[in-house]
């Protein structure tokens, strides 16, 4: 896109370059990896970023005392971390990340999910914006805290016990972004104790599927297309998954592009569902 509004999910380089310096536009790098990348993205963040971002740590803005991965916070720890980077009510706050979408659209949800509506994700990322030879900086600029207020919007949200309930009147689709291999059980999961396999009744999508070749978004028509190939309705509720409520973001910022804001992401996701055995589940595609 070449311009942005309030209800855009998604900007471009170009857009951002021109917007960089004004007042009400705050940049987020998001950058994360999977366990056993042997990254730092904070170290890397510090080494060089769009002039202007404050690091985003999707692992400590969490709820740290549960026993999975990057959980969802409480509002208040959020808007307390937040805000002290200086995000709050009245900026339009553009996320990117260093990797393939994941990190950059679980922030763009959050944001969303605390009742702030007005962010965007940076279409391509960190890899577009160097490949274009756009200005990075390594130097940190302390943020002025700025009040957020934290309206939580759980239709954007479900845990455990609404999957669970899902399961005898399938109201909710689930779509489930992981990879084919780990959705049919065939391939191991990442992390150990975690069973392999699906929800019953879900549906695969790889989130790979939403991404173009360019590194950026697929076109809305790509998408409806890719949606129409999987058998997903989008007459229904949908709610994305996969591994441990990250990537299943992409997909929810892909539907959105298509008219869709309201789909809501299983926070624990596969890394929860399967590491119970109270959890019923499925193999094979």
């Amino acid at each position: 896109m070449n311009a942005a509004t309030s209800m855009d999910a998604l900007v471009d380089t170009a857009w951002l370059a021109t917007h960089l310096n004004a007042p009400d536009i705050r940049v987020v790098d998001a950058s994360w990896y999977l366990p056993g990348s042997g990254r730092d993205p904070r170290a890397e963040h510090a080494a060089g970023h769009i002039p202007g971002a404050v690091y985003f740590d999707i692992d400590e803005i969490a709820d740290q005392d549960s026993p999975l991965p990057h959980m969802l916070p409480s509002p208040e720890k959020f808007s307390s971390r937040v805000r002290r980077l200086g995000l709050g009510d009245g900026v339009r706050i553009v996320v990117y990340d260093s990797g393939s979408w994941m990190a950059s659209a679980r922030v763009w949800w959050m944001f969303r999910v605390f009742g702030h509506e007005d962010v965007a994700v940076l279409d391509g990322g960190l890899a577009r914006w160097r490949a274009e030879g756009r200005p990075l900086d390594d130097h940190g600029t302390p943020p002025r805290e700025r009040h957020f207020t934290a309206r939580m919007n759980t239709l954007l949200l479900r845990d455990l016990d609404q999957v669970m309930a899902n399961l005898a009147d399938r109201r909710d689709q689930i779509v489930d972004v992981r990879g084919p291999g780990r959705f049919d059980g065939g391939e191991a999961e990442l992390r150990p104790g975690v069973r392999s396999g699906h929800i019953p009744g879900s549906v695969n999508l790889p989130y790979g599927a939403m991404i173009a070749e360019d590194g950026g978004l697929k076109s809305t028509d790509d998408i409806r297309a890719a949606i129409a190939t999987a058998g997903i309705d989008l007459d229904r509720p949908i709610v994305t998954s996969c591994g441990s409520g990250v990537s299943a973001a992409v997909t929810a910022l892909a539907l959105h592009r298509i008219g869709r804001p309201d789909v809501a992401v299983y926070d624990g996701s596969w890394t929860e569902w399967g590491s119970r055995d109270d959890t019923p589940i499925e193999t094979g595609s």
